[in-house]
């Protein structure tokens, strides 16, 4: 069991021991996708969705998500965030009805671990808030895929997806 960092002598679950590793300046992005109908497309670009602001909810949700990771994510250690930053961008092909909102997260701290599961949560709660204010226009929604973009800092060194 040893080589498993999540787990004790006994095998059971625990959190790793961060408190030897450096403190580092640390960032972490991360994209999902909402595939959404023509309909809700409108509604958010014109702002007649009947629950409000989507994009403006969305970006809290995933503000508040990412400062609230490690109660969601059972082994993530609670961190104190520099910053975090959500964008929301069209994908859009009018002639093939192909209207997504890329979202992007962007999550910074000083520490001694990193922010992946906070950006990665963050995209994650600004999508389903999407899902969430749209599905009365449509419940065809797709959300995904979600992946890491990079990450800076740490003993692993930096990311950035290929």
């Amino acid at each position: 069991m040893s080589d498993l960092t999540h787990f004790n002598e006994q095998g059971r679950a625990r959190m790793v021991d961060v408190s030897g590793k450096e403190e580092t300046t640390r960032t972490a992005a991360a994209r999902t996708s909402v595939l959404v109908n023509q309909t809700i497309h409108r509604q958010i670009s014109e702002g007649t969705n009947k629950k409000g602001d989507v994009f403006a909810v969305a970006q809290v949700a995933g503000i508040m998500a990412a400062k609230n990771t490690a109660q969601i994510i059972p082994m993530c250690h609670p961190l104190p965030l520099k910053a975090i930053e959500i964008s929301f961008h069209w994908n859009i092909d009018e002639a093939a009805g192909h209207y997504e909102v890329l979202l992007e997260a962007s999550v910074k701290t000083k520490g001694q671990t990193g922010v992946e599961m906070e950006a990665l949560t963050a995209a994650s709660a600004a999508a389903l808030t999407i899902y969430d204010m749209c599905k009365a226009a449509g419940k065809d929604m797709v959300i995904g895929p979600t992946m890491l973009l990079e990450k800076t800092g740490g003993k692993s060194g930096d990311y950035v997806r290929k």
